[in-house]
């Protein structure tokens, strides 16, 4: 990679990271796919970002289609690119975007996995136990089933951010936004007998933090080590696969939705910033709704 390439990349990622507050994963994706189209430059032996055209771009989508990449990574791709070039432009590096009018291959719909209620109550279950990671355990499973929060938004909370007394946690989200979440009864009640009878027997002679879920040695939880303790769970629940981060974020919308809550209402829960981002879950619900239909209607 030339000097020229290399400083480009390295001006939008400090633009992404610190001007648009991107997650680091989302980082981490823009820079793999600038770098592939980099090798595709060099493939075709292009030096200066300001002399790709729109056939460069025809192109390089061509190559994608050919390497047999997915709808979703090509339309990932080409948006990486297409905001690259914006950024450029804007920094008047290059004079036009290329990707600009590149049709972007259409998304496949792809319906998020959830539980069912039944496969929630196993998963309740396989919390159950006296000792202080069963506590903690179910308290955390309570949580994330009740809010919808996001596993990086769980491991950020502290306690100063929990109000008992109307059941809500001020949750930091994408971009450092801020929101109210929700809780009842049942993630009150876990979370108060984890907060007063086991934070401290695992919090041991560690120095005292503010976070409020902690591993065994009392230090604060992780997204790593969250995503663990939701694959061990389902291991004792019995339920096949491995849980995905993200489902029992789905398994929260779906089952308002199930229950009759509206659209809009799931979308301010969720923080989304797009309805679109949460009409995806009206298909689950549909789908839900079709099963159901063919499995007890007579002449279905």
């Amino acid at each position: 990679m030339n000097e020229n390439l290399e400083a480009c990349l390295y001006a939008f990622m400090e633009y992404i990271q610190i001007e648009r507050n991107y997650s680091e994963y989302t980082v981490k994706f823009y820079r793999q796919d600038i770098e592939h189209f980099y090798l595709f430059m060099n493939e075709q032996g292009i030096t200066e970002l300001g002399n790709v055209e729109y056939f460069d771009a025809r192109l390089y989508l061509t190559t994608l289609f050919e390497k047999e990449y997915s709808r979703p990574s090509l339309a990932r791709k080409i948006s990486s690119l297409r905001s690259f070039y914006k950024f450029l432009m804007r920094e008047q590096i290059v004079k036009e975007n290329p990707f600009v009018f590149l049709s972007q291959a259409k998304r496949q719909l792809k319906i998020p996995k959830f539980f069912y209620e039944e496969e929630m109550e196993k998963l309740f279950q396989a919390c159950e136990g006296d000792s202080a990671l069963d506590v903690r355990n179910l308290a955390l499973l309570e949580i994330l089933y009740a809010t919808g929060i996001r596993v990086s938004e769980c491991a950020s909370i502290q306690l100063k951010d929990i109000n008992l007394e109307f059941d809500t946690i001020l949750v930091r989200g994408k971009g450092k936004k801020e929101r109210i979440v929700l809780f009842g009864d049942f993630a009150n009640r876990a979370l108060c007998n984890y907060i007063d009878h086991s934070r401290h027997k695992l919090m041991k002679n560690k120095d005292n933090h503010e976070y409020l879920f902690v591993n065994f040695r009392g230090t604060p939880l992780t997204e790593r080590g969250i995503r663990y303790i939701l694959n061990d769970l389902i291991n004792k629940a019995a339920l096949t696969g491995k849980m995905h981060p993200h489902m029992l974020r789905h398994t929260f919308a779906t089952h308002l939705l199930n229950h009759g809550a509206d659209l809009r209402t799931v979308q301010e829960l969720l923080g989304h910033e797009n309805l679109s981002s949460t009409q995806i879950y009206t298909h689950v619900t549909k789908e839900h709704l079709r099963k159901t239909y063919l499995s007890h209607h007579p002449r279905a």
